[in-house]
């Protein structure tokens, strides 16, 4: 009779917590390193993160996406649309209790990933729900929609107001986390945005002296029914 040995998958450990996560998460910082071991275990078995990204979970992610919850008023309801492994939604959400976020995915095992961190870090802040942005406009326009749709890294910004404005209420915000194109982007799809609603519109540098780099966010507020 053979015998197979078990082999068990090995968790990468998260990277410790640098000085400056005290100050930025504050008494929520348990939390979120409790969500730095989530993105270094679960999330890299799942394949949701690269190996690659785990020693720079901190820099290149949860520091990064806690700069956005500057822009985001207090008490709002936000929409974190194509969410992934929950950036930037669960870092707002961790940062911020104040503010309730549903996190929108259309895939399966990360919506899977996403309930676990919801239940495994007792988010009571959060909802998760499975689907493409567009499915939810019907809501949306129901219900008056969110006070900020936020996204990271999804798509173009031709694309991404499409799928976000009509998710966001007259008077309130896309916030799209961009890298050094942003200002392009946002001139390129210009007329598209002004279109669907958006009324005002820029590009936002967020500079932290807890950040390696200005983290670019466009900006559009919704004024009306394009």
């Amino acid at each position: 009779m053979f015998h197979v040995k078990r082999v068990d998958r090995a968790e990468p450990t998260s990277p410790p917590a640098p000085p400056s996560a005290r100050g930025v998460f504050s008494h929520q910082l348990p939390r979120a390193i409790e969500y730095a071991d989530l993105l270094a275990g679960e999330a890299t078995v799942r394949g949701l993160i690269g190996p690659r990204e785990v020693p720079r979970l901190w820099e290149r992610h949860l520091l990064n996406c806690a700069a956005v919850t500057d822009l985001i008023p207090q008490g709002s309801s936000v929409c974190d649309i194509g969410s992934g492994a929950g950036l930037p939604g669960l870092v707002i959400a961790i940062r911020r209790p104040d503010i309730s976020v549903t996190l929108v995915e259309p895939l399966l095992r990360r919506t899977a990933f996403l309930d676990l961190a919801v239940s495994t870090m007792d988010l009571h802040n959060v909802t998760v729900r499975r689907g493409r942005a567009e499915e939810f406009h019907d809501d949306a326009a129901t219900d008056g929609g969110f006070d900020v749709v936020t996204s990271r890294a999804v798509a173009p910004l031709d694309r991404l107001a499409r799928w976000s404005l009509p998710l966001v209420r007259d008077g309130g915000l896309l916030l799209a986390m961009k890298g050094s194109s942003a200002q392009d982007e946002l001139d390129g799809a210009g007329p598209l945005v002004r279109r669907l609603g958006g009324v005002e519109a820029g590009v936002r540098a967020i500079d932290e002296p807890w950040l390696d780099h200005p983290v670019r966010v466009i900006a559009v507020r919704r004024g009306g029914k394009g």
